[in-house]
């Protein structure tokens, strides 16, 4: 029998928004977080309003407290348990950041339902300050991907993945599900068993549609929490009863 491993995104896939809007507009910081937009990349960003809500007095326990208050689809949820419960691996490869989504699935209780997380990582220096950092440290050798920015290439993280296959014996199939653009780069890298779930009209999905020619994997695209859980379901009752 196959070994299926379902990779999810986190932002708008995982969960319906976006946990880095999500603290920047419930805990006060869309003024300055515009003013910056354009002058840093996301990931940088992102650590910089940090250092603004520790210079404010905010606490790491303020902002898990904010993070907690994130809602996740209770289909989703049951989805992700009903994966987890028929023997999938499942993982999880964002560009937000550890900190971010380990609080958010712990809150739903999900947190040990994933074998992996690759995102971007979080420390809290000696001040008490979560600092983000690039998951492609600035001091590594760059990535050259084109389609990815600099602080993560998903495309490597697949190739890391399939690399690390348990038993070369027990074929591993792939399900993706994501929504952004820089989910398109590890869609390349899946097979023609493998599966790419792409959300309606979200940029993957747009460019999987005007690149179609390049996509190996079956795409089943969805567009809600309910679409989400019947497909993925679909799938991996399809994928066991073919490798039983």
């Amino acid at each position: 029998m196959a070994e299926i491993v379902i990779v999810f995104d986190f932002d708008r896939t995982l969960i319906d928004g976006d946990s880095d809007n999500w603290v920047v507009t419930e805990m006060g910081l869309t003024e300055i977080f515009h003013q910056l937009r354009f002058t840093l990349p996301w990931n940088r960003l992102m650590d910089r309003m940090m250092m603004e809500l520790h210079s404010q007095g905010r606490s790491i326990d303020d902002i898990e407290a904010c993070l907690k208050k994130m809602p996740i689809d209770s289909q989703i949820v049951e989805a992700i348990k009903s994966a987890k419960s028929l023997g999938c691996d499942l993982k999880i490869v964002s560009d937000a950041n550890k900190f971010f989504i380990e609080k958010i699935l712990e809150q739903h209780n999900l947190l040990d339902c994933f074998s992996e997380i690759y995102t971007n990582p979080t420390s809290v220096d000696e001040n008490g300050k979560l600092r983000i950092l690039p998951y492609h440290s600035d001091g590594s050798v760059p990535h050259i991907c084109n389609l990815c920015p600099s602080n993560l290439c998903k495309g490597l993280v697949m190739d890391h993945i399939r690399g690390s296959s348990h038993d070369d014996q027990i074929p591993t199939r792939f399900i993706y599900l994501g929504d952004g653009g820089g989910d398109f780069c590890p869609t390349l890298k899946l097979r023609e068993c493998d599966c790419v779930m792409p959300r309606t009209n979200y940029p993957l999905w747009k460019r999987i549609s005007d690149n179609s020619s390049l996509i190996k994997a079956q795409v089943k695209e969805w567009s809600n929490a309910e679409e989400l859980q019947r497909i993925l379901m679909q799938l991996v009752t399809t994928i066991t009863k073919e490798d039983s």
